[in-house]
C-alpha cells in the first residue's frame, strides 16, 4: 500500500508513538519513530520518501518549531500535527505556515490513517514531478532514454550533442512516435541552456488569436509572461509547427531577425517540431521560406523504427519486461519466427507501435494464448507483404535473433557460462564468439 513510502512518528512519550506506529504498521505503511524533533531531522531530507506525523507539545524543540525546520527545508514534505484540545488555534497557525493537516486528541485511528493515506499520495506526487522535472533538465539521462546501438541511433546521439553545443535555432521532423519531443528536451538539456526554462506548446492546439497571444502577448488569462517572454534566455519549442499561420510565422521571423543583432547567442532558441504524417509531404512545403531557412538553420531527422534493425528487438524485451513488472507476470519469449517478423514489420506508428504491442503481448501472454505474429497480423492486414519492403538480408534477422537469444539466456542464468552452453547446446569457444562478436559481457549478468 505505501509504495515503499515512510511515515516518521515525532513524539516525546514512548507509549503515543508505539500506539501510532502499530496502528498504522496494521494499516499496511512503513513507519520509524523519533523521540524528539532534533532526532527526527537528522534523518529528514528533501529526498525523504513519506511523511511526517508529529506532537506539538514536546520538551526543547516544540511541534510548531520543527514545522518550520521541516517546511524551510522542504515545502512539498507533508507534516500532520496532533493537538490537545487547547492547542486547535496554534494548529490553525500551523496550517497557515505550511502543515497538511491536524488531528485533535483523542483522535480516531482510522481518520489518522485516512489523512496519512492523502499525504503519502500528495508526497508521491511530489516527488515525481520533482524527479521529472530532475530528469528533463539531465541532458545525460535524456540520452540514454533513447535507447538502441544502430548505427542510425549512435548517429543521432552524436548529433544531439553536436547540434546542442552550436544554440541555434532547430527543426526537427520525422514520422510519428518517433521521439521527436523528447529529442528537443535532449537538445535543451545536453547544451549550455541547461538549467534554464524549457516551454512546449502545441501550435495546433489554439486558434490563431489565442496562440498568438500565448507566444507574443498579452496572456489571454491576462496575467504573467508570454512565453517569448518567460522563456528567455531558455529554450521555446512549438510542436505540429507547420500550423503556424504565415502571420505568425513572420512575426517569428522578425523575432530571429531582432535575436541575431544581439550577439551569438539568441536570448530564445526556437526548437520546431514538424509532425507531418503524409510521407509524400515535406515540411518545408508548408511553411514560409524565409521562416522554413531560418528555424532550420540546424535541421534533425529522426530514424523510422523499421531502419533501426536490431533495436526493434532490444526496445520489445525492455518495453515487455516493463509491462510484465507492472501486470506481475513473465515477460513473453519471443520465438525465432516471431523476431524475423518483428524486424520486418513496416512499423508505422514507430516506437509508440512496440510500445502498444509490447503492452498487448504481455496481456495476451498471461491469459495463456496467442503470439506477437498474430497481433501484428491484426494491427496490419497487408502485413506478410509489407514486412520484407526495407529489402534487408536474412543474415541480419538470424544475428539480430542470435544476439537476443543469448541475452535472454545469459540473464535467466545469471552469467553461469556452463548452464547458458546446456540450454543453448553450444561449446565454450563458440559462445565466447559469438558474445564478443555482439559485445555481451559475463560481467553485465551477475
Amino acid at each position: 500500500m505505501s509504495d515503499s513510502m515512510s511515515i516518521a512518528i515525532v513524539d516525546d512519550e514512548e507509549d503515543m508513538r508505539k500506539s501510532i506506529s502499530q496502528w498504522l504498521s496494521l494499516s499496511g505503511y512503513n513507519t520509524e519513530t523519533f523521540a524528539s524533533a532534533e532526532e527526527a531531522l537528522a534523518r529528514l531530507s528533501p529526498d525523504f520518501r513519506g511523511i511526517v506525523i508529529s506532537d506539538i507539545k514536546m520538551p526543547g524543540m516544540d511541534g510548531m518549531a520543527f514545522l518550520r525546520r521541516v517546511m524551510n527545508m522542504d515545502p512539498a514534505l507533508p507534516v500532520i500535527l496532533i493537538t490537545g484540545h487547547g492547542d486547535v488555534p496554534m494548529a490553525v497557525e500551523a496550517m497557515r505556515i505550511g502543515a497538511y493537516d491536524f488531528v485533535e486528541k483523542p483522535f480516531d485511528p482510522d481518520r489518522l490513517a485516512d489523512l496519512a493515506r492523502r499525504a503519502i499520495h500528495t508526497r508521491r506526487l511530489a516527488m515525481d514531478n520533482r524527479a521529472l522535472r530532475r530528469e528533463l533538465s539531465d541532458g545525460t539521462v535524456l540520452l540514454r532514454k533513447l535507447v538502441g546501438s544502430s548505427p542510425v541511433m549512435e548517429r543521432l546521439r552524436e548529433d544531439i550533442l553536436d547540434l546542442a553545443q552550436a544554440d541555434n535555432h532547430v527543426l526537427i521532423d520525422g514520422e510519428t512516435g518517433t521521439g521527436k519531443s523528447l529529442v528537443a528536451h535532449a537538445l535543451h538539456a545536453c547544451g549550455p541552456r541547461q538549467g534554464r526554462k524549457f516551454l512546449s506548446i502545441s501550435c495546433a492546439a489554439y486558434p490563431e488569436e489565442e496562440l498568438s497571444a500565448r507566444l507574443f502577448g498579452p496572456p489571454p488569462e491576462g496575467a504573467g509572461l508570454s512565453l517569448v517572454e518567460e522563456v528567455r534566455g531558455g529554450t521555446l519549442c512549438l510542436e505540429d509547427v507547420e500550423a503556424l499561420s504565415p502571420a505568425l510565422q513572420a512575426r517569428l521571423v522578425s523575432l530571429m531577425n531582432d535575436q541575431a543583432l544581439t550577439g551569438d547567442s539568441p536570448p530564445v532558441r526556437l526548437v520546431g517540431i514538424c509532425n507531418i504524417a503524409d510521407s509524400e509531404t515535406r515540411c518545408e512545403d508548408q511553411l514560409r521560406s524565409d521562416f522554413y531557412y531560418r528555424i532550420s538553420a540546424l535541421h534533425l531527422t529522426l530514424p523510422p523504427l523499421r531502419q533501426r534493425g536490431e533495436d526493434i528487438l532490444i526496445l520489445f524485451k525492455r518495453f515487455a519486461e516493463t509491462f510484465a513488472d507492472e501486470y506481475g507476470c513473465e515477460a513473453p519469449e519471443i520465438s525465432a519466427r516471431e523476431a524475423a517478423h518483428l524486424l520486418q514489420a513496416p512499423w508505422p506508428g514507430n516506437v509508440r507501435q512496440l510500445i502498444n504491442l509490447a503492452e498487448r503481448a504481455v496481456l495476451q501472454s498471461r491469459r495463456g494464448g496467442g503470439s506477437i505474429t498474430s497481433l501484428l497480423m491484426s494491427e496490419n492486414a497487408e502485413l506478410p507483404t509489407t514486412m520484407v519492403s526495407e529489402g534487408k538480408p536474412l543474415r541480419e534477422y538470424v544475428e539480430a535473433f542470435e544476439r537476443m537469444l543469448i541475452d535472454n539466456t545469459m540473464r535467466r542464468h545469471r552469467g553461469s557460462i556452463s548452464a547458458v552452453m546446456e540450454e543453448l547446446r553450444i561449446p565454450r569457444r563458440t559462445l565466447n564468439e559469438k558474445m564478443a562478436k555482439y559485445g555481451l559481457s559475463r560481467a553485465d549478468y551477475l
